[in-house]
């Protein structure tokens, strides 16, 4: 008999908090249900997220982050490393850190796929990143990566470009394509998309969008606008984390974000029932390989 086939090994880079889901502790999860390996590595350490206005814990050091990729290569094991997820990353020490890491890995495999969630704001927050690290993301992560997981808000920071339409989405998004790793797949998803243009949802609920920009085309997915006020953290994680997985699942961006984004609503719809601040993520865990409700994801002109 022959062995059964190892999962993929993924490194993950971002922050940790003790109670509820942001950073590693919204994203190890899901991937884990979806059956790949992930080693972690913690950025930061707090008892909670900081949309709580207090908090408890530490900043890892960025020389931290570097160590423990040293005992990692230490156990031979980066060769099978197929993807690194980064995500909040604080400083620009951090971010050499991470890009360190990135490379340190393609070194050991070439094929393995950068994933950079550029965390540095949302609409109604702004920037709430340290003064100099949106630009820092820009020259040091965004060259790197595969993949890019930018939210409106920080399409528009990372472009200089106003979005309000879809062609003003494309057009952003493929203009950071351009910034990407020349050899990598250079997919670009804009999470959160709300547009002037986009059609009315039925039963007046209101909808929002998730973009993909490839050099083969582009798809969107819709799906309703629940009401969650205050915005529920960590959802920017999860789908950046639920788009990686499924897309080494499939091969796919139409299916990987069709799927990352109908596990992230059922995720939503739990959190919204429960009435909870805190995305329910553990509830949801069945729901990330085989959503109840699958969105599909329409190819439309690039």
């Amino acid at each position: 008999m022959s062995s059964p086939a190892l999962p993929v090994n993924i490194l993950s880079i971002q922050s940790w908090v003790s109670y509820g889901h942001v950073g590693n502790a919204a994203a190890v999860f899901p991937l884990q249900r979806l059956g790949f390996e992930v080693w972690s590595i913690n950025t930061v350490q707090f008892s909670n997220h900081t949309g709580y206005g207090s908090w408890t814990g530490q900043i890892y050091a960025p020389e931290t982050v570097a160590e423990i990729v040293d005992g990692i290569q230490a156990r031979g094991v980066l060769p099978g490393c197929g993807a690194v997820l980064s995500g909040y990353m604080g400083s620009e020490g951090t971010a050499l850190a991470v890009v360190g890491a990135v490379a340190r890995v393609r070194g050991a495999n070439p094929d393995a796929l950068y994933c950079c969630d550029p965390v540095m704001g949302d609409v109604g927050r702004g920037v709430f990143v340290r003064e100099g690290l949106p630009e820092q993301i820009a020259a040091l992560a965004v060259p790197q990566a595969d993949i890019l997981t930018p939210n409106q808000f920080e399409l528009e920071l990372l472009t200089g470009r106003t979005v309000t339409t879809l062609q003003d989405a494309l057009d952003a998004a493929h203009l950071l394509r351009g910034r990407m790793r020349p050899e990598g797949s250079r997919i670009v998803m804009v999470t959160s998309l709300i547009r002037q243009d986009a059609p009315p949802e039925q039963g007046g609920g209101g909808s929002i969008e998730t973009l993909a920009v490839t050099g083969d085309g582009a798809w969107l997915c819709r799906t309703p606008l629940l009401n969650l006020d205050p915005p529920r953290n960590g959802t920017g994680d999860a789908i950046a984390a639920l788009f990686l997985g499924h897309f080494l699942r499939s091969g796919s961006v139409a299916t990987a974000l069709s799927l990352a984004m109908s596990a992230l609503y059922a995720l939503l719809e739990r959190t919204h029932a429960a009435g909870t601040r805190e995305i329910q993520l553990i509830a949801a865990q069945d729901d990330y390989a085989q959503p109840p409700q699958v969105f599909a994801a329409e190819q439309i002109p690039s």
